[in-house]
């Protein structure tokens, strides 16, 4: 019997300890948080944060925010969060890497032992940037017309719904001076520009236009060539000419200089001497694939043939028929360096072959002095490879003096400098020609 109170008394001792580690134990919630209002909001940052206003009876182990672009973010399924100690009370959280002009929402988080709890939730949406865009390097330029055009790189995350070209005889055009209308969005595009004055400089810049602003690409000057017929030539004065007309004809002046006579103006002929027509190719694909001779109008107007002549090719030139009239030819690269030695040697020569002044030679048209009366013109060029180029700043004449089976020779002055340089190229480009007298 004594044994069994024993038992009793220990059973009891034990559930009267029990009881009492039972009201000692808490009970662990999870932790209560607000969402604070989003403070500052960039292109790809913002600022907010959160308040953790009960900690659920445990230790915060973590609070923070959570973004995504999706609405209530957790931390299994969101685009980012921050972290931001392990106390109770308000913190600032600060959000990276966002993407611009985008909606986001947010939420404070808090977590203890018992799991992670969120807050109110908030949205914001990033700024945009203005866009950016580059101005293309202008082409085929006319007396009064240019290719142009650009190539908007970044939106700035809002959308582009306007773009072109600006120009103006002024520096920094804006689109309050004239402009063209392109399109829409971000990618490149192309530009025309018409009705501009021959023979002046314009300033062009690219814009692109969204609800930002309007953005501007870098400045671009180029000159437009002389119009048709624009500006006498103008020969020495000081210098006795003579005359000599071609098959078709055309008068031209001619001019001793030194020992030899030569034409002081660009073959303009459209037949050969025996009076065969001489075939004129206008599309630069059948020019290039061509094997026997043909010419030319530069930018295939008729009009610039009065003052700067036509331009052939080099089978042209060596015709059997003849190109140059009666008791002239085509000179050879001895010949013209006959002529280059008389004026002082190729370093400068060039400039006394030119013409005086920018009636026709785009400024600064260097050393140029025509001492010789030779009245060299800036006539471009027809490359195979780029169209036509050169009008107002080079001029190139074809030597008869052949290299090989594909290149000829050719002698070529600039407006920038006064030597002239000696070069081979395709016998398919379309070059001036002069004639010297037999």
């Amino acid at each position: 019997m004594k044994k069994g109170v024993n038992y009793y008394l220990t059973g009891l001792v034990f559930l009267i300890v029990i009881c009492s580690d039972c009201k000692k134990l808490k009970t662990i919630e999870l932790p209560v948080v607000t969402t604070l209002a989003i403070s500052t909001i960039g292109t790809t940052t913002a600022d907010c944060g959160g308040n953790v206003v009960q900690d659920g009876g445990e230790t915060i182990v973590g609070k923070g925010v959570v973004w995504g672009k999706e609405h209530n973010p957790t931390m299994t399924s969101h685009e980012g969060f921050s972290n931001d100690g392990k106390e109770s009370g308000s913190y600032e959280s600060h959000i990276t890497g966002l993407l611009r002009n985008t909606v986001y929402y947010v939420r404070a988080y808090a977590t203890n032992s018992a799991g992670t709890n969120y807050g109110n939730e908030v949205n914001f949406t990033t700024l945009a940037e203005s866009s950016t865009v580059v101005t293309s390097i202008p082409a085929n330029i006319t007396s009064n017309s240019v290719s142009c055009g650009g190539n908007v790189t970044d939106d700035g995350g809002a959308i582009v719904v306007e773009r072109g070209i600006c120009w103006s005889l002024d520096e920094n055009p804006i689109t309050y001076n004239s402009h063209t209308s392109d399109g829409t969005g971000s990618d490149v595009f192309s530009s025309m520009i018409t009705r501009l004055t021959p023979y002046s400089t314009y300033y062009i810049r690219s814009y692109s236009r969204s609800y930002m602003g309007t953005s501007y690409g870098n400045q671009i000057s180029f000159t437009t060539l002389p119009g048709p017929g624009q500006g006498e030539i103008t020969f020495n004065p000081a210098l006795s000419y003579n005359n000599v007309s071609d098959v078709d004809g055309n008068s031209y002046k001619t001019i001793v200089i030194g020992t030899q006579t030569w034409m002081a103006e660009n073959l303009k002929t459209t037949k050969f001497r025996n009076g065969d027509p001489i075939p004129k190719v206008t599309e630069n694909v059948a020019w290039k694939n061509l094997t026997s001779g043909a010419y030319c109008n530069y930018n295939n107007e008729a009009v610039f043939s009065d003052r700067y002549g036509r331009l052939y090719n080099w089978y042209a030139v060596n015709d059997h028929r003849n190109l140059a009239p009666e008791g002239w030819h085509i000179p050879t690269d001895t010949e013209w360096i006959t002529l280059i030695n008389f004026l002082g040697g190729n370093e400068i020569a060039g400039g006394k072959l030119k013409e005086t002044g920018t009636a026709h030679w785009i400024p600064l048209n260097s050393d140029a002095k025509n001492e010789g009366g030779f009245t060299a013109l800036p006539g471009g060029m027809l490359s195979t490879g780029n169209g036509y180029t050169g009008m107002g700043t080079n001029v190139f004449w074809w030597s008869a003096t052949e290299v090989d089976s594909f290149y000829s020779a050719y002698w070529e002055v600039s407006s920038s400098y006064n030597l002239i340089n000696k070069g081979g190229y395709n016998k398919t480009d379309g070059y001036s020609v002069r004639c010297i007298k037999n």
